[in-house]
């Protein structure tokens, strides 16, 4: 008797620990399973080269993309580069993520200005990033503050669409509610407003940092002497297709590193949330 009793507490005690193991497991194999696609498109290229089918001459095995990165690190450019790169993206983020926040705020709750503004916003949005380029050169000159303020441009846009698109969409019954409590103008607001908006407006945030990591190589094209742009002008000019896809590879690593950092930042704000994503898309 005093056997089962044991073997049932031991059936009982297993279970318990068998959700912590997995939801371990689980941790360790999201990201292991993102990298699958690209470890092995480059394990495939790298037995493509070696048996001899293709000369890598245009596209190099990894290795040599590899050797690259680890040459220019040594010398310190890298890390130059690197440096000039996010700095250049971080100012220009910043800026355009509070012009767009501002305004798309403003026009979201507001329909007399989003009257005003929003007809003119959306066709400046129609102007093609590159189009700009020449006329920030002429007003900014080739320094920094032309480059940071083509990448705020290219930040605005989708920070401004996502914030008023998100205030336009949340829940009459719910701003209803607040109001039949009486909720102050703030406090709606606080309350109300910024919980609806937040994972819109993290959204929003995402793909305006990724079109500041595109319009920075367009930005470090208008004769910048550093960055990773000028990596990628200087590896076509002297015929170096490694360094090339050498600062390719960093810039999809520092991209979506940045990306990362959005999510883990906003995280704990969206514990809140009861959404399909959040059960890992199981149906």
């Amino acid at each position: 008797m005093t056997m089962t009793v044991e073997l049932s507490a031991t059936a009982q005690d297993e279970p318990a620990a068998n959700p912590a193991a997995t939801g371990g497991v689980r941790r360790w194999a999201r990201p292991a399973l993102g990298l699958l696609l690209p470890v092995g498109l480059a394990a495939a290229w790298e037995l493509i080269v070696w048996l001899g089918l293709s000369n890598g001459r245009l596209v190099p095995p990894p290795t040599k993309i590899f050797a690259t990165i680890v040459e220019l690190a040594r010398s310190g450019e890298l890390t130059r580069h690197i440096v000039t790169t996010l700095t250049r993206v971080f100012a220009g983020f910043g800026l355009g993520v509070v012009a767009g926040t501002l305004l798309g705020a403003v026009s979201g709750y507001w329909s007399l200005a989003r009257r005003l503004l929003d007809p003119t916003v959306q066709a400046l949005r129609a102007i093609p990033s590159i189009a700009w380029v020449p006329l920030f050169i002429l007003w900014l000159g080739i320094f920094e503050t032309s480059k940071v303020a083509l990448i705020a441009v290219g930040v605005f846009f989708p920070v401004y669409l996502g914030v008023m698109g998100a205030i336009l969409s949340v829940d009459r019954k719910i701003v209803e509610v607040g109001r039949t409590f009486r909720l102050s103008g703030p406090a709606m607001i606080r309350r109300i407003l910024l919980p609806a908006v937040l994972p819109a407006y993290v959204v929003a945030l995402r793909v305006g940092l990724g079109l500041g990591w595109m319009f920075v190589v367009a930005a470090e094209f208008m004769g910048a002497s550093e960055g990773l742009g000028y990596l990628l002008i200087d590896g076509q000019q002297l015929g170096k297709p490694a360094q090339i896809l050498a600062a390719i590879v960093i810039f999809a690593i520092l991209g979506k590193t940045t990306d990362w950092l959005i999510e883990i930042a906003f995280a704990p704000l969206l514990r809140w949330q009861d959404a399909f994503g959040r059960q890992g898309g199981a149906a």
